[in-house]
């Protein structure tokens, strides 16, 4: 299974299991087992770099197996054939999100005018308030 230029997912990398589905289906979803689960062993994979593999994890998020695995679990259709491109795909696209770098964030400061500003503002505001109470001496 080709990723991108670089990276290509060999076929002994990859097990399926196929499990009877839920929901919509008849009679069919009891007799039939359309549901696939695709599992990728990610962490022993010689194809992927260190670094995808470090973001892939993160990306799995729960569907990465605390044996190293990505597991993709798919029952959109009654077709065992489609669930199982649907599942290759989305490990693909997953594979593919994990390949960019994230750009680096870098924190900047307010600057002083706008800190000024805020300030000012607050002075403002405190001080109208501030006038809001019971006047002395009325009676």
């Amino acid at each position: 299974m080709k990723i991108n230029d670089q990276i290509e997912i060999a076929d002994w990398e990859l097990t399926e299991q196929f499990v009877r589905a839920s929901g919509p289906g008849g009679q069919n979803v009891n007799k039939v087992s359309t549901a696939v689960e695709l599992r990728f062993w990610a962490e022993t994979s010689p194809n992927l770099p260190d670094p995808v593999k470090r973001r892939l994890k993160r990306l799995a998020g729960q569907r990465w197996t605390s044996d190293g695995a990505v597991v993709i679990f798919v029952q959109d259709t009654r077709s065992q054939a489609r669930n199982r491109e649907l599942a290759r795909e989305r490990l693909a696209d997953l594979i593919r999100q994990a390949t960019f770098v994230p750009k680096r964030r870098v924190p900047t400061k307010p600057t002083k005018g706008s800190v000024r500003r805020r300030l000012t503002a607050k002075k403002v505001r405190g001080s109208v308030k501030a006038l809001r109470g019971k006047v002395e001496g009325e009676d």
